[in-house]
Formats: structure tokens, sequence, C-alpha cells
């Protein structure tokens, strides 16, 4: 007597399930994201070149190295890259100092309306950057200024914020308002996931919370601080929706005030898409060398503290 023995199905369709659920994601991401770059890429390398004489046809042809010769050489990206540093020298320390004095406040015991203040501080930055801008824009603005009039009743002399020496101060406010918040409750969490009991043994030794805060607290927070670090240089790089809305009230900014207003005006106003490609990739690279050192600080910092 024989016993059928049962065929093993095929495990063709556990394999298949993952990818199948991943497709949509890959086909995205693939489509707004890698061939975008790819693209970018290829046109950092090539320029446009009259082929025929001087009546003959516009052609791209492989220049190697030279758009990135003269991204690099070009001084109006010099200039730009310094007022952005500019910018970010006043925008960063203030939105992660800020974010983090808040941060600390809301975790303190029996605090009041912490709830309400915590979205109230974070509601900003649900505001898009163009509404935001448009809303400071106003308030900067000599003519409907309400700083302005309050300094003028009191007999003060009145601030140009949107002139050459108050500009960077403007825009910086606007960063700060608009970024304080998401920084803060990245903080607020990370301190949230403290344990308690560190807290409590630190009271029972007779810590006070400005020695639990500075002692404690702060040196736990270092990855969630380098991490809002990141966040802020990536989103100081990425300026351009601020000046650019302000630009139509301010004599002071310029088509290429920071380096993504350059990089826009160079593809679409004097049509050196090349050019312009070639700046993208060297703001990335720049932007992808800071990350990468921030995060070796981090790791380095990490283990040494677990040794």
């Amino acid at each position: 007597m024989t016993v059928a023995t049962a065929q093993p199905r095929h495990r063709i369709r556990p394999r298949v399930a993952p990818w199948a659920f991943l497709a949509p994601a890959i086909v995205l991401f693939t489509l707004f994201l890698v061939l975008p770059i790819g693209y970018a890429i290829y046109l950092s390398f090539v320029g446009l070149r009259v082929q025929g004489g001087a009546f003959g046809t516009r052609q791209q042809v492989f220049v190697g190295f030279e758009n990135y010769i003269n991204a690099l050489t070009d001084p109006e990206l010099v200039a730009s890259l310094g007022r952005l540093a500019t910018f970010g020298f006043i925008s960063v320390p203030i939105t992660l100092g800020g974010a983090l004095l808040v941060a600390l406040l809301l975790d303190l015991p029996r605090v009041r309306f912490a709830r309400f203040s915590r979205t109230a501080i974070f509601l900003p930055y649900a505001v898009p950057g163009v509404i935001a801008t448009l809303l400071w824009g106003f308030m900067y603005l000599p003519t409907t200024s309400p700083i302005n009039y309050v300094l003028s009743a009191i007999g003060w002399p009145t601030i140009n914020f949107l002139g050459a020496q108050g500009i960077f101060g403007s825009l910086a406010n606007i960063a700060v308002w608009a970024s304080l918040g998401f920084n803060m409750i990245v903080l607020y969490t990370a301190l949230r996931s403290i344990p308690v009991e560190v807290y409590e043994a630190a009271r029972l030794d007779g810590a006070s919370e400005w020695q639990i805060a500075r002692l404690i607290k702060i040196p736990l927070l270092a990855p969630a601080l380098l991490l809002t670090l990141i966040f802020s240089l990536i989103g100081t790089l990425q300026a351009y929706s601020e000046p650019t809305t302000l630009k139509s009230m301010s004599n002071s900014i310029s088509n290429s005030f920071f380096p993504l207003m350059k990089v826009y005006r160079d593809a679409f106003g004097v049509d050196n898409v090349s050019g312009a490609a070639a700046m993208s990739v060297v703001l990335a690279l720049g932007t992808l060398a800071v990350s990468v050192v921030l995060l070796r600080v981090l790791q380095r910092r990490t283990f040494e503290g677990t040794r």
C-alpha cells in the first residue's frame, strides 16, 4: 500500500508579497527622487554648444567638470553662501536654544497649561512658509508695521526691518518663528522618554531642577539635539521661499541673495540649466557632507558614553 506524498506548495507568493506592498513606494521614489537626481547630475556634465557655424543648431555636448569649476569660482555663488552663513549663524542657535529652553520648561514637574503651550508653540510650524512670510512682511513694512507705530508713539527711532542691516534679522525671525515648535516637540519627546527614576534619584540626593536639567537632561538629549541641528542646517541650506516672498517688499534682496535663488534664476531666468544643475549638486554634496560629519560625531560620543 503506497501513501501519496503531498507535493510542496510553491513558495513564490510569500516572496512576492513584500515586493508587491513595496512596489508603489518604490515606483514613486524612483520617479520623483532617483530619476530627477540622476537627470540633474547628467545635466551638470553637459553644456549647450553651437554646431555648424554661426547659424548652426545648439546641441548638448559633454563638458566634463566645466560647470562645476564655473560654479565653485562664481563670485555670486560665493557671496550668496556668505549671506546664507550669516542667516544661519543667527537663526540656527536661536532656534535650537529656544526649543531646548521651552522643552525643559514644559518638562518641569507640576507645570501648568503644558498641553496648551505645546500646541500654541507648535502651531506656527503648520503655517506654510509663503503665508508666514507675508504675515511678517506686513509687520515689517514701514507703513503697516505695528512695531514701528509703537516706537514712533513713544518717541523712539523706528527700525528698518527690510533694509540692508535688518534684513538678516527679519529673515531669521521668520525661520525661528516657524521652526522652533517642531524642534521643541522633538526635544520634548526625547525628554519624556528618559526614565522618571533617574530624576527621582537625583532629587533624593538633593539636586535642584537646574542641576537636573544641566547635568542629566541636557547630556541625555545629545542625540536629539544633534538631530535637530541637522534638520536646522538642512532647512537653512534650503532657504528660498522667505527671501523670494520678501523680495517684492525689500530692495536689499536680489535674485541671487541665497544659493537656491541663484540656482532658480540661472535655470529659468538666464537659461543656464547646466550651470544651475552643477550648483544644485554642489549644494547637495555639501549638505550630505555636513550631515555625515555630525552623525559621525554623534556615533563617537555615543560609543564613548557606553564604554
